[in-house]
């Protein structure tokens, strides 16, 4: 276990590191109309992230012991085909959706 010092200065530290995170956005270019080739990247940010959150959820799942689990990667193609062809949050719903299904049918 840490201790209780080494646990107030790393709460403290990573409180002021999100802090000025947040601060080089918001407060140094919050007032400010950002150039097109920059908004033309952040746009993609959204889609870069997500599935780089997804993946080790889906192939070394902690619930498993990092084995693969085939009701996982059928609920990830599901929602990945019906994201591709209708909405994020149909997907999102098709997914849990599906994995809950498959679990309960014990596959």
């Amino acid at each position: 276990m840490i201790d209780d010092r080494a646990f107030w200065l790393l709460t403290a530290g990573l409180g002021i590191g999100t802090y000025l995170i947040r601060f080089s956005f918001l407060g140094l270019l919050g007032g400010r109309t950002l150039p097109q080739w920059l908004l033309m990247h952040l746009k993609y940010v959204g889609a870069a992230v997500f599935p780089a959150m997804i993946t080790p959820l889906v192939l070394w799942p902690e619930a498993t012991g990092g084995q693969i689990d085939p009701a996982r990667l059928i609920a990830a193609a599901a929602a990945f085909v019906v994201g591709m062809r209708f909405s994020v949050l149909g997907a999102i719903f098709t997914g849990m959706g599906s994995l809950y299904l498959l679990q309960a049918l014990g596959l």
